[in-house]
């Protein structure tokens, strides 16, 4: 389990420092919004406070899927994680798509008077290179997973058995993509006179943040919905099944994650006639020592091989 464990270690690095981050970030946020009059600059705040709440979320599921199997969960708690993932893809719909989308209309209806530009700007510079920071720490850990798993990061972002990384990256994406689109609406406010500007900001990052949640949210509900593992995670084990000489044809092969990198096997497998012919206690004999050797695979939680 040495592999889950460091994978496990590198996602709690990368979950504190976006939390970090974001806090610290929300806070100025907040008080540049209150000094500007900002729309988009409230709605930068909405993202980074809903940021915050969702990486806490995420840090509460890496540390409950720790814990041990136990007769109720023999399996092992490494679900939670999906399920805590949700509800950080929630929190991203309702406190910053929502929230943000609501503000751009108020600002529409009920325009205000911009103040202290300088001062948002300044904040949004300062925010952009902590969330950079952030984003750079999840990009760093999802390179070295895609590597290793000999994927391209887009392919990674999608067949990801633990989310936690993906979440936050995605999230910074989503915030200096939107930290870029707020400087560009308060420029144009500052710039036109017209608060319409920052209104059309507000809405974008809403817009973009519920893209980002409904990602978050479809990929999470694949994993609790037990989702085949991929090819690129399949294959190598049918090739192990077959390449022994006792099988002659694999008539069925399932895995399916019951945590990150923590997979649930079974095997259907017709032996050999030879195989077929020798005493049971032969056959039984070759069928404990093909779960051994699958369960010495890290990734590999349990195992079930059936002889048809």
């Amino acid at each position: 389990m040495a592999q889950e464990k460091n994978e496990s270690g590198d996602s709690t690095r990368t979950v504190v420092v976006a939390v970090i981050a974001n806090a610290a970030i929300a806070v100025a946020k907040t008080v540049a919004a209150l000094m500007t009059g900002s729309a988009s600059m409230w709605a930068e705040a909405a993202h980074s406070v809903a940021d915050t709440g969702n990486e806490v979320l995420l840090f509460v599921g890496l540390r409950r899927s720790v814990k041990e199997p136990d007769a109720r969960h023999p399996f092992g708690y490494g679900q939670e994680r999906y399920f805590w993932t949700f509800l950080a893809a929630l929190g991203i719909f309702l406190v910053g798509g929502t929230l943000s989308i609501g503000e751009g209309v108020r600002s529409l209806l009920l325009p205000e008077p911009l103040e202290s530009i300088w001062v948002g700007i300044g904040v949004l510079v300062v925010a952009f290179a902590f969330e950079s920071y952030s984003w750079h720490t999840a990009r760093k850990q999802l390179r070295a997973e895609s590597r290793e798993r000999d994927r391209s990061m887009v392919e990674h972002l999608r067949r990801a058995s633990d989310p936690s990384a993906t979440t936050v990256f995605l999230e910074d994406t989503a915030a200096l993509i939107g930290l870029v689109v707020a400087l560009i609406a308060l420029l144009l406010h500052a710039g036109t006179g017209w608060a319409g500007w920052d209104a059309v900001g507000s809405i974008a990052i809403g817009v973009l943040l519920i893209v980002v949640a409904y990602l978050l949210a479809r990929r999470s509900k694949t994993l609790l919905l037990d989702e085949s593992a991929p090819p690129d995670v399949l294959e190598p084990i049918r090739a192990r099944v077959a390449g022994l000489d006792w099988v002659g044809e694999i008539r069925d092969l399932h895995a399916v994650y019951v945590g990150p990198s923590s997979l649930l096997v079974n095997v259907l497998v017709t032996p050999t006639p030879a195989a077929a012919g020798a005493p049971a206690s032969d056959l039984v004999s070759r069928i404990a020592r093909l779960r051994r050797s699958l369960l010495e695979d890290p990734a590999i939680t349990q195992v079930a091989v059936t002889v048809h």
